[in-house]
């Protein structure tokens, strides 16, 4: 993993700020390669002078934003038709999709936001985005968003910790136990503010 990392430092210091779009636009998809593995090596460099602050994160945040178009688009053309014709042999109706979507639909905004800062969701939450046809620049807005913030977090983690594997992934499940505590009040706060609105409707 040492030898790889090292690589990776190597090859990010080669290929620039595209070969930091172009792997954070592989791990946004449903490649498992993880954005812990790209954008500290990238942050290290920065470290090193031998690139910026606004290069990486806008380099890593494009590459984020096009993987989830991707995923966006794949489930946009062949996802909902494929749930709607023979989603009922795997238990989910038309119905139960109806309801998901009548969900995300209203709730698609901090769920976007949300899925793109807890690790093992933010690879996935593009496709019930696309499924559900989502509003194109929502999507493109919440999804730079939620992975810019990443992006800086784990550009920070490369800065003041280096090329050092294991204090990579200790600082990075870390911050990530702060995210998704993060996540838990934002969450906390959507829901009493969604309920609030809802009785000054309702009166």
């Amino acid at each position: 993993m040492t030898a790889f990392l090292n690589w990776l430092v190597e090859a990010i210091g080669t290929m620039g700020y595209s070969g930091i779009l172009f792997l954070m636009f592989i791990e946004s998809t449903f490649i498992p390669l993880p954005s812990e593995l790209v954008i500290p090596p990238a942050g290290y460099l920065i470290y090193q002078k031998q690139m910026n602050w606004i290069g990486v994160i806008a380099s890593g945040t494009a590459g984020s934003l096009l993987g989830a178009l991707f995923n966006y688009g794949i489930a946009i053309y062949l996802g909902r038709p494929f749930i709607l014709r023979y989603g009922k042999y795997f238990g989910v109706s038309e119905n139960h999709f109806r309801k998901g979507e009548d969900f995300f639909l209203k709730h698609g905004n901090i769920s976007t936001f949300i899925g793109r800062l807890i690790l093992g969701v933010r690879h996935y939450i593009s496709f019930p985005a696309g499924l559900c046809r989502m509003n194109l620049m929502k999507f493109c807005f919440y999804t730079a968003f939620g992975a810019g913030i990443w992006v800086c977090i784990l550009a920070y983690i490369g800065y003041f910790v280096g090329d050092n594997k294991d204090r990579i992934m200790e600082m990075s499940r870390q911050w990530t136990l702060y995210v998704i505590i993060g996540c838990a009040l934002l969450v906390a706060l959507y829901v009493f503010w969604h309920k609030r609105k809802q009785r000054k409707e309702t009166e």
